[in-house]
């Protein structure tokens, strides 16, 4: 971990929301690195110079999209966005579970809006990488679904992707949208607002799914223009935790939920025959645990809560060391990897 070794006790002695605040001032003053060796994936027409992204969550604001690019990332999500500005749920409701390397987060949503992401991304240079925006609905909507559709309208112009996320626990009724007959509603509005020449459209689900679920989801995104399925958000489910905040309310993120992450990513890579591509989040911290998602069929993966107990160096390391794994079993590429194992 290197120099965070050193400023990680700092950083757990505060509120774990406010680390991260002086974590995201912190890099806006950082210097953008070189682009680390390459190791190039293809997806929905999207070239990602590396699988490992960072997921949603971390920038929330599209305030240092840049700047987690130039720490070795091949893509950026920031977000969840929303159409109108939102606070979120009530202080604290972010919690570190130091013990088990995990995080709980209740966080609601809570971001500038729209519009101030917009004024940001409209300045960033496109030449520099990937980011992808992540869109949700605001709690107080009287139709989510037309938020979605007002969320695709806004921000697929500076979108290299979207993600439509109706995955977040914190957000009361959201989930419910991934039933199959409001899933189909859904996409209908959110590709009739992309149109015929917007940006590929992700979709992000929870780990919590039942498997009648999952043959629905994959049915609807083979009948659709849906580019990929990432697998998944955070879970509401409690595996066996020691940390004092283990039941705090919120979902659960980092190591506890890499087994139920894991057997999700094979539910879908089984119910889309291996036809949809695949995007895997959830408990990734290492080299090993983003290649053994890859060869059991993701095409990507993204991290976040593995940053607060491994430090900024981690995405740069595990693609320095996803390269020695492809060449060690013997794969040209990432993609002949995908489903391999």
């Amino acid at each position: 971990m290197g120099l965070y070794s050193l400023f990680r006790p700092f950083a757990f002695a505060l509120d774990a929301e406010r680390a991260h605040r002086l974590t995201i001032n912190a890099l806006k003053a950082a210097p953008i690195g070189s682009p680390p060796r390459s190791l190039k994936v293809s997806l929905a027409g999207i070239e990602f110079p590396n699988p490992v992204g960072l997921a949603p969550g971390f920038d929330k604001d599209a305030e240092v999209h840049a700047e987690m690019l130039g720490l070795g990332f091949g893509h950026v999500e920031i977000g969840t966005v929303t159409p109108r500005p939102q606070p979120g749920n009530p202080k604290p409701r972010l919690f570190r579970l130091v013990e088990d390397e995990a995080v709980i987060n209740r966080m609601g949503f809570n971001n500038e809006g729209q519009s101030e992401a917009r004024k940001r991304l409209a300045k960033r240079d496109r030449t520099r990488g990937i980011v992808g925006i992540n869109i949700g609905a605001n709690k107080d909507s009287q139709d989510r679904i037309a938020d979605y559709a007002k969320g695709v309208e806004a921000m697929a112009p500076l979108a290299d992707y979207l993600t439509v996320n109706i995955s977040s626990p914190n957000t009361p009724g959201l989930r419910a949208l991934q039933d199959e007959g409001a899933l189909t509603g859904l996409l209908d509005r959110v590709f009739g607002a992309r149109g015929n020449d917007g940006p590929p459209v992700f979709l992000k689900l929870a780990p919590d799914l039942e498997p009648a679920d999952i043959d629905a989801i994959a049915r609807i995104a083979h009948d659709t223009q849906l580019a990929a399925l990432i697998i998944g958000n955070t879970t509401i489910t409690r595996p066996p935790l020691t940390s004092r905040h283990a039941d705090e309310a919120g979902g659960l993120s980092g190591a506890p939920l890499a087994p139920l992450a894991r057997q999700r990513l094979a539910d879908f890579r089984k119910a889309t025959g291996g036809e949809i591509p695949l995007i895997a989040v959830g408990g990734i911290d290492s080299a090993e645990e983003a290649w053994a998602r890859i060869r059991a069929g993701a095409s990507l993966v993204q991290l976040y809560s593995a940053l607060v107990y491994h430090g900024p160096g981690l995405a740069r390391r595990m693609v320095r060391e996803l390269d020695r794994m492809r060449e060690r079993d013997g794969f040209g590429s990432i993609a002949d990897a995908v489903g391999s194992g």
